[in-house]
């Protein structure tokens, strides 16, 4: 009986989340068969999933270092703005996604290097600098959404299709591959998980741990600016809250991914995972007319349990 117990648990830690997928499609396959289980619809999901992926992705490697980085939806805010207002001044689009990248990867590196040189908590690091870049982009927009002469150049990138397949998804899978391979098969991934699995060990080591903690806050801040100028692509306009909805929603992909790991450990194949989950959901609640409030309590609810099985793979991994 222990040991059947102990071989549902461990497949349960190696393909809970999987098999949760699969549940969940399955179940609203057999609710909505002729609107939810098509090909246009699961392509529809990726694209719908694709700017969430991007912006976790950032969270991820900023998780796997042991920290976390709570000013990723008004970096993405930002970067939209800066973006849409140089579309619009008239410079060319190359500099128009290039300058905000650049800023971006600026505040990430003051983030890593308070963060990092100071021992001090990334929770309230994190949360001045949001306040500060919330300020920054009311200073830029005056609190107004920019939307007039956005040329179509701009929104070309997160419109655009090749054949039936959305240009955002196929983005969102050239950026999971090369997280992916920077995590598993890179020095600077196995060293950002040994920074997560004990800082004084991987001192000891000879790891240089403020370097590579500053270094994960950067891919953070400009995964964010990356997810914000595709928002303002997308939709062809600026917002200042554009990146509000995606800073909780980051993080719970990223905790529903743990579940994935045996150690429970943040890693980019889990995080695509929890997008899905998340964005399946999304898109199977809202064909049944269900109100945004409960799709935000299935939500949380999720992220509790995310967190309670991360934990639970933790213990059982040591």
């Amino acid at each position: 009986m222990r040991q059947n117990k102990a071989a549902v648990r461990r497949t349960l830690q190696s393909y809970g989340t999987v098999l949760a997928l699969l549940a969940i499609v399955l179940a609203f396959s057999a609710i909505r068969p002729g609107s939810f289980c098509t090909l246009t619809n699961f392509i529809n999901i990726t694209r719908q999933i694709s700017l969430l992926v991007v912006i976790s992705l950032g969270a991820t490697v900023v998780m796997s270092v042991g920290e976390f980085d709570l000013s990723v939806g008004e970096m993405a805010s930002l970067g939209g703005v800066m973006a849409a207002q140089m579309a619009v001044a008239g410079a060319p689009l190359a500099l128009c996604f290039t300058v905000p990248i650049l800023a971006s990867a600026a505040v990430g590196l003051i983030n890593g290097f308070v963060v990092a040189r100071f021992q001090a908590l990334s929770f309230i690091t994190t949360l001045g600098m949001s306040t500060v870049l919330s300020g920054v982009v009311y200073r830029l927009s005056g609190g107004a959404t920019v939307f007039e002469n956005i040329p179509d150049g701009f929104s070309a990138l997160g419109t655009a299709k090749l054949g039936r397949v959305p240009l955002l998804s196929i983005l969102m899978a050239a950026f999971v591959l090369l997280f992916w391979f920077l995590m598993r098969h890179t020095p600077a991934g196995r060293k950002f998980y040994a920074i997560g699995g004990g800082e004084e060990a991987a001192r000891i080591a000879g790891i240089r741990v403020k370097k590579y903690k500053i270094l994960t806050f950067v891919l953070c801040a400009v995964m964010a600016c990356v997810t914000g100028m595709l928002i303002a692509s997308r939709v062809g306009s600026a917002n200042t809250t554009a990146g509000d909805g995606y800073f909780l929603k980051s993080y719970a992909a990223v905790f529903i991914g743990c579940t994935a790991s045996r150690r429970g450990v943040p890693n980019v194949l889990g995080t695509l995972l929890g997008a899905a989950i998340l964005g399946i959901l999304a898109n199977g609640l809202t064909m049944l007319q269900m109100p945004t409030y409960m799709q935000d309590i299935i939500t949380g609810a999720i992220i509790v349990l995310s967190v309670v099985a991360q934990r639970l793979g933790r213990e059982e991994g040591q």
